[in-house]
């Protein structure tokens, strides 16, 4: 399993820097966001868990920095700054602007996974529901901004010039709904999936009872 997931995530990162959507994301605003989708809703997960447990795992030395709860709010000033009309224009048009904004990306979302499922092994259950409590926080604010690119009646980023036929309105839109369903549903099942850590022993403990 340890082993699927590092591999699936670095190829993601793989994919996602090397392959063509580096290029397009300077022309469509689309494949900026599922770019920047694949790096922290795709990659680090997969990466987290890779990494989650094991002596490497930085929540063994720095299980202070690495409380969910701050690490969402972190990511939610990262991931919002780069939003910014301005941070985006340097993001999507410089190359030294994509190399920091990707890396801080990657960074903050394996700051947010690693702080829900990553040190000691089994997981106890303050621990678990810090880390539900903080994906769907996460969640939120990814669902959040989402629907503000998705539903804006106006062109938020006046340098986007549509792509493939699409008016720079629709463009931004279809970004904004990648955001919104990708975003939204991975970090809502990385709380699902914590929850359910959550409700077993209870059932394991009310089944002890009944015998």
């Amino acid at each position: 399993m340890r082993s699927a997931c590092a591999i699936s995530g670095l190829l993601t990162l793989a994919y996602a820097w090397l392959g063509p959507l580096p290029e397009l994301a300077g022309h469509a605003f689309f494949a900026h966001m599922t770019l920047h989708m694949l790096v922290v809703a795709v990659a680090a997960p997969l990466l987290a868990l890779a990494l989650a447990g094991l002596s490497c795992d930085p929540v063994h030395r720095l299980p202070g920095l690495f409380a969910p709860i701050p690490a969402s709010v972190g990511e939610l000033l990262i991931v919002w700054a780069w939003h910014a009309p301005w941070l985006h224009h340097v993001a999507r048009h410089t190359t030294s602007g994509f190399a920091v904004e990707q890396g801080m990306f990657l960074l903050a979302g394996l700051w947010v996974w690693l702080s829900a499922f990553g040190g000691p092994l089994p997981r106890s259950g303050n621990r678990m529901a810090a880390g539900v409590i903080g994906l769907l926080l996460t969640s939120m604010h990814m669902t959040l901004l989402g629907a503000l690119l998705a539903l804006a009646p106006r062109l938020l980023f006046e340098h986007d010039h549509g792509y493939g036929g699409m008016t720079p309105l629709a463009d931004q839109q279809l970004g904004g709904a990648v955001m919104l369903v990708v975003g939204g549903i991975a970090y809502l099942a990385g709380g699902l999936w914590l929850t359910v850590g959550l409700v077993k022993p209870d059932r394991s403990q009310h089944r002890a009872e009944q015998t």
